[in-house]
């Protein structure tokens, strides 16, 4: 049993709570030393950020420790779920880089055996059919400080019961006329220990079992027994489901059947974002986003478009571990993640996003020299490519002033600069418009003994800019991403607002820019460094006629360096 403890941890990382539990389980021999985690998730939403911890953390339980990880969909409520969310979780699990075997399950596969469970507490006088409607249920329920009322139809008879559930089975009574709730206790302190509802009516056709059934066992029913099923023997669940464990557990002492052991940890909250599936499909159904895989949103299929890896994702999930209390992480976090691996990864590229005309008048017309560029300086095997240079150049217009402050090293009257990979240049004169007086070209001349690789070319100047040749760019659709919303909380609103009064009307920009032609046979999910920019990411909506790049993240934390200047 010692033998499926791995010793190897990362670096500086102690074991959290849960392998903790685990691994004293293991050395007691408890579940014949097995170690069985599962996923599962509800098919009515795209996956967030927030189930890409919970994924990293049972997949990578049962990798750890030698053990199996189940994906096992709880589709129980047929009127909010789509095999289009099956679809998709099943594509982020994967993207994320875990495979589930043979194991994909459902909690319909267990309907028939859910019910038998249900007969089982039926018999035992621990269940029973009420006739109260939600609302009527809702209001004899009580409060934490008081104690609630028993149904009328609490005390009927064992034979009554089964008869009445059979016959809700079989379609006899429409929507809401009949539940079946556990007989535990009205007054006990936690609320959802007071006879809460097992099962439902619901006359709604099923993505897989078509309309086999009209009941459904709801979640807090289906999910421990589906674990029991299944021989899980660590669930592990966020800190939300704390108070429902003394449920997980009675149902299964209940109806008398293999017991795992359900664990809960924080749930992931994210600053500047909203992690409830419900507020991003309203998010999505309003159009407030341009649907589940917006690049600002956090589903995990936004962050793949937008750019994010897999790798920088399930870094990030192992950096924030795994905590008994709930917090909040910063975004920040996650977008270090990101740069972090693509500067190891991202061929360089340069490109021009406000493009200002650099015109060399000293350079032969109808030169055009082939620049020696390094794709990634941080991976020595990647090589080096041609850049076009020539006469017209496109450079940042934020990278000349006219009347510069201190501390400002590029191109201005008076200085020099060198050209990335190409020439130093000398500023001398600029052509503005006569009616609003911006300036349309700067002028300069280039000293050809300074060319990248030559002799002189180590000629210290201050700045360095990147360019494109005017002749040779490719022009690209640009998208720009912000914060999704202009404050760290958006959930805590205050002042009558929701969360959507708090949505940064500036989250996307979209800009035209010109790129260096080597990334003209780029294709979807293709990344770079834009250089002195960010990272880029081609997005699904290019085509090779009309190139379109979403910012992943910026070079730099510039949103940070906002917020301490505030």
């Amino acid at each position: 049993m010692e033998e499926n403890i791995r010793k190897e941890e990362i670096p500086g990382r102690s074991l959290n709570f849960i392998e903790e539990i685990i691994e004293e389980d293991l050395l007691t021999g408890k579940n014949d030393s097995r170690v069985h985690t599962r996923f599962p998730p509800e098919p009515n939403g795209y996956l967030h950020i927030g189930h890409a911890k919970s994924i990293c953390l049972n997949f990578g339980i049962g990798k750890k420790y030698n053990g199996k990880t189940n994906l096992r969909f709880d589709d129980t409520n047929p009127v909010k779920e789509d095999i289009e969310y099956v679809d998709s979780i099943k594509e982020d699990v994967k993207w994320l880089g875990f495979d589930w075997e043979d194991r994909e399950f459902y909690a319909s596969d267990y309907f028939e055996q859910l019910y038998d469970f249900a007969l089982v507490l039926i018999r035992k006088g621990k269940a029973y059919v009420c006739d109260m409607s939600a609302e009527e249920i809702s209001e004899i329920r009580g409060t934490p400080t008081r104690p609630g009322k028993e149904s009328p139809y609490r005390n009927r008879t064992v034979e009554k019961n089964i008869d009445l559930f059979t016959r809700m089975r079989t379609g006899e009574f429409p929507d809401g006329a009949k539940v079946l709730r556990a007989k535990i206790d009205m007054a006990s302190p936690n609320m959802h220990m007071r006879d809460p509802v097992i099962y439902r009516i619901i006359h709604t056709s099923h993505h897989r079992t078509g309309d086999k059934w009209c009941i459904y066992p709801m979640y807090d029913f289906a999910h421990g027994q589906s674990d029991s099923i299944e021989k899980i023997t660590h669930s592990i669940c966020t800190l939300e489901f704390e108070v429902h464990r003394p449920l997980y557990d009675w149902l299964i002492e209940e109806i008398g059947i293999y017991a795992p052991r359900q664990i809960e940890f924080a749930r992931l909250n994210l600053s500047y974002t909203v992690m409830s599936k419900r507020k991003l499909l309203e998010l999505v159904q309003e159009k407030k986003v341009n649907g589940w895989d917006d690049p600002r949103m956090p589903t995990i299929c936004g962050l793949r478009r937008r750019g994010f890896t897999s790798e920088s994702i399930r870094n990030f999930a192992d950096i924030i571990g795994v905590a008994k209390r709930d917090n909040v992480i910063d975004i920040s976090l996650l977008e270090f993640c990101v740069r972090e691996d693509l500067n190891r990864k991202a061929f360089r590229v340069m490109g021009v996003l406000n493009p200002l005309k650099v015109i060399l008048d000293n350079y032969p017309e109808d030169l055009v020299e082939e620049m020696e560029a390094t794709n990634n300086p941080e991976d020595t095997s990647a090589g080096s490519r041609k850049v076009p240079f020539a006469k017209e150049l496109y450079i940042e217009q934020e990278d000349f002033m006219e009347n510069p402050p201190n501390k400002f090293f590029r191109l201005a009257p008076g200085r020099e600069v060198r050209l990335r990979s190409g020439y130093i240049i000398k500023y001398e004169s600029v052509i503005k418009d006569p009616v609003n007086g911006q300036i349309l070209e700067v002028h300069c001349t280039y000293d050809p003994a300074t060319k990248s690789g030559m002799p002189e070319s180590n000629r210290k100047v201050k700045g360095t800019l990147h360019w494109v040749s005017v002749k040779h760019a490719i022009k690209a659709e640009i998208r720009l991403y912000d914060r999704l919303f202009v404050v760290e909380n958006p959930d805590n609103s205050e002042d009558g607002k929701t969360y959507k009064d708090y949505l940064n009307p500036n989250s996307l920009e979209v800009k035209t820019g010109y790129i260096e032609p080597s990334v003209e046979n780029s294709v979807a999910g293709q990344k770079f460094q834009f250089e002195r920019l960010g990272y880029f990411s081609v997005d699904y909506d290019s085509t090779p006629e009309s190139l379109v790049f979403n910012c992943v993240v910026p070079l730099k934390d510039s949103w940070t360096k906002k917020e301490k200047a505030k």
